[in-house]
């Protein structure tokens, strides 16, 4: 690949000319980096960073971004290049490019090392969600070139993309990305698999691509004729792996899939959206329970359009999604569509973090804030990953509070989850549920588009069976905080009072000790003894022992200890 395509690519957008610049200056610097250097399939490795640069800016990413994207592995292979690198592209860029570089230190070896890795991906979306855009990118071109890794690599990187880079790129929004790498990875994955559906599909794709064709015109000719304006109409075939995720809840039969062929048809305004759905419904007759409105009711990533499943000529089922230009933007680049370049107005420097503000702060990313706060309560790096993929990278269904507020569950998620979700107290109370108007029982499996009730009872305490039914992860701690405390609440009334150790990991400062001995002596509660565990010397661990009355003490003395200055953690247990 020459680097005269990217130019080209960028000329196309009118980028300005210190876009330009930028690009060229780091382009200039990665070929140096890696003169000589060759890629496993032979070619330059300069290739792999111009590749990634091509698609991010495909995608209308920042110059700033396209510019890290080609030295994205200048430092991994010369650390000696750091200073001159922040010196000449300044912090931001280089900044990126140790983001990047930190990521690429991820392999999926041992469950410790992948969900330590997985933390800090989630630290470096919170930090700059860019970093993890160009590592998505990055990440794709490898998959492109994976044949010339040895078969065991193969699997191990496929496995990984599969399970933690696809579903990351759904949960962000970016469709298309996602659809590409499980594509890639499904072949190294699931071999056998693939090459049964690629054979069942292989003749029948031609076939529905011509059916899809020679509908395009009456759709177009019928909207003509009732003045809906439209910016294109495609047909679209289902991405091999997303079929054969969906082949999997229908006994792998194909015949029962309605979805593999659609028409997309793009349009200007929100009014347009509906106004070809009774253009489409008109030519076709729509099959029952099969009108979806994601505009009104969008996906828990953010995703908005009109799908629709109507009997077609010679009575074939398709599928037409209608959506706005601007929709099938985010629908296609998902949280990247709102950093994308315009040549319209020109950035100001603050841009970037009012975007990342903005981007933070938005409802349907609220499930990053989630992962960081269960990520610090959970011990074991197996349960952090078993809880990852159930909660956050498995299929998700979105269903409505009476009020109509729209709560995001993962799939099989209960009345109980969807309770535990809104409130720990309205969880514990539970009783009853109604779904759509209906009673149900709590362990009742919700699905998308449900409007759920709690019905409780004032002093209701949760069940321990519960625990053997409830999906996420947030359902399940909440209930087995509530148990242990109950628990707790009786050993001291049957004693009078136990023995604690509290454990607190805090920042180590002139004074620390004082302060947290201080909180006991301000209780009038004696410490039985008082030790530190001076492994970290920047975040020692102080352990102290006393007895406590009741559990009404213990808690009084965590939230004291939680309020002294530079403490991070407190835990406790019973002795």
């Amino acid at each position: 690949m020459s680097f005269n395509i990217l130019l080209e690519k960028l000329k196309e957008q009118n980028r300005p000319a210190e876009d330009l610049e930028l690009i060229k200056k780091a382009y200039d610097f990665a070929a140096r980096a890696h003169e000589g250097q060759k890629r496993k399939s032979g070619e330059p490795f300069i290739n792999h960073p111009l590749s990634t640069a091509v698609k991010l800016t495909e995608m209308r990413l920042d110059s700033k971004t396209i510019a890290a994207a080609l030295l994205h592995d200048t430092i991994e292979d010369h650390p000696e290049f750091e200073t001159e690198l922040k010196k000449i592209f300044g912090e931001e860029i280089a900044f990126l490019v140790d983001g990047v570089t930190k990521l690429n230190k991820i392999k999926y070896k041992g469950s410790q090392r992948t969900a330590e890795s997985l933390r800090k991906m989630f630290l470096a979306i919170g930090e700059d969600i860019r970093i993890v855009l160009l590592k998505l990118v990055d990440r794709t071109h490898n998959m492109e070139t994976l044949q010339y890794l040895p078969a065991d690599k193969q699997k191990r990187i496929a496995t990984e993309t599969l399970e933690i880079y696809a579903p990351l790129a759904y949960r962000l929004g970016m469709k298309k990305l996602s659809g590409q790498l499980e594509d890639l990875a499904f072949p190294y994955v699931l071999p056998e698999r693939y090459e049964w559906l690629s054979k069942i599909t292989s003749d029948k794709f031609p076939e529905w691509t011509k059916y899809m064709e020679k509908i395009k015109p009456v759709l177009i000719m019928e909207l003509a004729r009732d003045e809906v304006k439209f910016a294109s109409i495609t047909s679209r075939i289902k991405h091999l792996y997303s079929l054969y995720k969906k082949l999997l809840k229908y006994d792998l039969d194909i015949s029962k899939i309605t979805d593999i062929v659609a028409l997309r048809v793009i349009v200007y305004t929100l009014e347009d959206c509906y106004a070809a759905l009774g253009v489409v419904h008109k030519l076709w007759r729509p099959v029952p329970g099969k009108i979806r409105d994601y505009i009104a009711l969008p996906k828990p990533n953010g995703y908005k359009s009109l799908h629709t499943t109507v009997f077609g000529p010679e009575d074939n089922m398709f599928e037409v999604q209608i959506r706005t230009v601007e929709m099938h933007q985010e629908a296609e680049y998902g949280i990247a569509a709102h950093w994308a370049y315009t040549e319209f107005k020109k950035e100001r420097p603050k841009d970037y973090a009012e975007r990342q503000a903005s981007f933070l702060n938005q409802k349907r990313f609220a499930w990053l804030d989630q992962i960081r706060e269960w990520q610090k309560d959970v011990e074991s790096p197996d349960e952090f990953l078993e809880a990852l993929k159930i909660d956050f990278f498995k299929a998700r269904i979105f269903v409505l509070s009476p009020k109509g507020d729209v709560i995001d569950l993962p799939e099989g998620a209960t009345p109980i989850d969807f309770a535990y979700h809104i409130h720990t107290d309205l969880g514990s109370s539970a009783t009853g549920s109604k779904v759509n108007g209906k009673m149900v029982s709590l362990d009742h499996q919700l699905k998308t588009g449900d409007v759920v009730e709690i019905l409780i009872q004032k002093g209701k305490k949760p069940s321990i069976d519960w625990l053997k039914f409830v999906k996420s992860t947030q359902a399940r701690k909440k209930i087995s905080s509530v148990l242990k405390k109950l628990t707790e609440s009786k050993k001291f009334e049957k004693k009078g009072g136990e023995m604690v150790e509290i454990r607190l990991t805090a920042k180590d400062r002139f004074g620390l000790l004082h302060d947290v001995t201080y909180v006991f002596t301000k209780q009038k509660i004696n410490m039985k003894n008082v030790t530190t565990d001076n492994k970290s010397k920047s975040y020692p661990a102080i352990i102290i022992q006393t007895v406590l009355k009741n559990r009404g003490e213990l808690e009084k003395i965590m939230v004291r200890l939680k309020e002294v200055k530079g403490v991070m953690e407190v835990s406790y247990k019973l002795l």
